[in-house]
């Protein structure tokens, strides 16, 4: 006949472990021993989840491994092996992970789109012309963001073009491996109007240049 009740105090000595070890797995697998005055016991289907468990234990496994093997869900205090656990069906769902970094440039992306820009529409041209004043090497995502464009159209505009009035020439290489870009003014004769060639760009820079 089938034994539907066992003492816990055979336990220990069934498993090899301690008393302690034994209440452990216990409060893991959620068991509650039933209590007959002095004595309390496991039933049948509780010894063979603490069989089950300890034979896991044996081929090397952790209670973490078999508790997910079983379908429960830990609510964590501390370790999965000390966790108070809840009988209810594992699912598995999908999850989606975001990088800090990737996030904060979606977040920056979404705020610009969203808050009036305060800047003119013409400022770029005198951030242009101050540039040019002032002799500086822009780099190329510089000159990208300025005019509104992306680094790579920039790039295969090739060793000079000009936009806004100003002439845009390769002459060397910034430190981070941009290319560096001077700027210069188209000049025009208004009584035949033509482009005039720029003159002392290329030859004032060197092609390895690197401010």
């Amino acid at each position: 006949m089938e034994i539907d009740l066992i003492p816990i105090s055979q336990l220990p000595s069934r498993y090899g472990i301690a008393r302690s070890n034994l209440y452990n797995r216990f409060k893991d697998l959620q068991i509650e021993p039933l209590k007959q005055g002095k004595k309390a016991f496991v039933n049948a289907s509780q010894l063979q989840l603490l069989d089950q468990l300890h034979a896991h234990l044996q081929q090397g496994g952790i209670t973490s491994e078999f508790i997910k093997q079983q379908g429960l869900v830990a609510s964590y205090t501390g370790t999965m092996e000390t966790s108070t656990l809840s009988p209810v069906q594992h699912r598995s769902e999908p999850m989606v992970v975001i990088q800090p970094t990737a996030l904060v440039s979606v977040l920056e992306a979404v705020v610009k789109r969203l808050l009036p820009s305060s800047k003119s529409k013409l400022s770029y041209l005198r951030e242009l012309e101050e540039a040019y004043q002032n002799g500086w090497l822009l780099s190329t995502s510089e000159v990208a963001d300025l005019l509104g464009l992306s680094p790579s159209t920039i790039t295969g505009y090739g060793q000079e073009f000009s936009d806004a009035g100003f002439i845009f020439t390769r002459v060397g290489i910034r430190k981070g491996g941009e290319i560096a870009w001077a700027i210069d003014k188209e000049e025009w004769d208004w009584n035949e109007p033509k482009k005039q060639s720029p003159i002392g760009v290329k030859e004032a820079f060197s092609d390895v240049f690197d401010p």
